[in-house]
């Protein structure tokens, strides 16, 4: 029986930064979905994976972001990527966490995220970054790629969350946005959910732990 559901936070709890690099790409003119491809470029040393390591700053991804950029013939800075990190909050995640925390389940978050905005979700204001607070206190463990170093999809990730919550991989259900980044723990033995949008991802995960999908 599976008693432990572990989060990816950006395009899960929170609505996608996809749709806002597709907006910003629309306004500047420019090639869709650029920026996933500038961050599918090189994806273990980019700027992207170097920041999410926290292995550069602020203005280091800003400087090499653009050059990368440029490598495929386009202006675009890091800063004005960073300012589209933080998504909208969907309510009904927010319910079923809710709903899960009451009803004994083992709640976890793995977020890829780097060191800007204002806390783990990279909110642009102490407002969100307040609710976003609020949201992550509902979780037994949260584990940030900018604070260990390790960024999804290394299966270390993952591993280190079932060691922190001392569950076995069969016990969990992982949910993630990207395959990329659901691969690993699949292999690991984790269930994984692939999130397209709230309603899949919710009839999924309720299907996945044996309950009524009409309890999310």
């Amino acid at each position: 029986m599976r008693d432990t559901v572990i989060f990816d936070f950006g395009g899960v709890i929170t609505s996608s930064p996809f749709e806002a690099f597709n907006r910003l790409e629309r306004e500047r003119g420019l090639p869709e979905d650029l920026i996933r491809q500038i961050n599918a470029t090189n994806p273990d040393e980019n700027a992207w994976a170097l920041f999410e390591r926290a292995e550069i700053d602020a203005a280091g991804f800003d400087a090499q972001f653009a050059e990368e950029a440029r490598a495929l013939g386009h202006e675009l800075r890091g800063e004005d990527v960073l300012l589209l990190l933080s998504g909208d909050i969907r309510p009904r995640m927010v319910h079923a966490l809710d709903w899960l925390k009451r009803s004994g389940y083992r709640l976890g978050c793995i977020t890829n995220n780097v060191p800007a905005g204002e806390g783990a979700g990279m909110s642009r204001s102490a407002e969100k970054a307040a609710k976003v607070a609020e949201i992550m206190a509902r979780f037994d463990h949260v584990i940030e790629s900018s604070k260990v170093g390790i960024r999804k999809p290394d299966p270390r990730i993952y591993e280190m969350m079932l060691e922190t919550l001392g569950k076995s991989a069969d016990k969990c259900v992982y949910l993630d946005d990207l395959g990329i980044n659901c691969k690993p723990a699949a292999q690991l033995g984790i269930h994984a959910i692939k999130v397209s949008d709230e309603t899949q991802a919710l009839a999924d995960l309720a299907d996945a732990l044996g309950v009524d999908r009409a309890v999310f």
